[in-house]
């Protein structure tokens, strides 16, 4: 079975109980608030041991700087929905050509505190794609190994005080890459839908 199918199967396996997914970066919005529309890529490497590629931001951006993220991004109007979005936002911040990307799904959307209602899509990619990043927006890309990203024991709860509140986040720590804040919450989502095993 391909990577991709597995995935899939994951994916749409029946649960025993129905997973506790996280919604958001906190619990009191207002569900008729507006938010703007953006779409993430979960590229998986097509490997033995596959991987997650994510992206390091650079420091000189507006929002999230420094931060480890998806590819991804705000959905266009002329996007076709947050499948293509992804995969532009990916072509565009990573070099990930669209023909190269196996598209397996869309997963549980996600709620930033910043206004974004995010779509994660998941797919694979082959390994060792000669990627380059963005220089504007990009410092770095590198990969995970999505077992460790997956494994439960890896995610860390963690809390700081923001706008006068306690704001609770998950972090996930790999090698010197802190992986925190909607991106690590999107992983635990991924994991607890799927029940991965490698």
């Amino acid at each position: 079975m391909t990577l991709a199918n597995r995935l899939r199967a994951a994916l749409d396996a029946p649960h025993d109980a129905t997973p506790v997914l996280l919604t958001g970066d906190h619990h009191d919005f207002d569900p008729d608030a507006s938010a703007h529309q953006a779409a993430v890529l979960i590229a998986v490497t097509d490997r033995h041991d596959p991987g997650v590629l994510l992206t390091q931001r650079t420091e000189t951006l507006r929002r999230h700087a420094g931060q480890v993220a998806f590819p991804g991004g705000r959905i266009d109007p002329e996007d076709a929905g947050p499948v293509a979005a992804a995969l532009r936002e990916a072509q565009e911040e990573i070099a990930l050509p669209v023909d190269q990307v196996e598209i397996v799904g869309v997963v549980d959307t996600y709620r930033t505190v910043t206004g974004f209602h995010v779509t994660p899509v998941l797919g694979v990619v082959p390994p060792d794609l000669p990627l380059v990043p963005a220089e504007a927006e990009v410092a770095d890309w590198f990969e995970v190994p999505l077992e460790f990203l997956l494994d439960p024991a890896n995610h860390r709860e963690a809390s700081v005080e923001f706008a006068g509140r306690e704001r609770r986040y998950y972090e996930i720590l790999w090698n010197d890459r802190r992986i925190w804040g909607a991106t690590a919450a999107m992983l635990v989502n991924l994991s607890r839908r799927l029940r991965w095993t490698a």
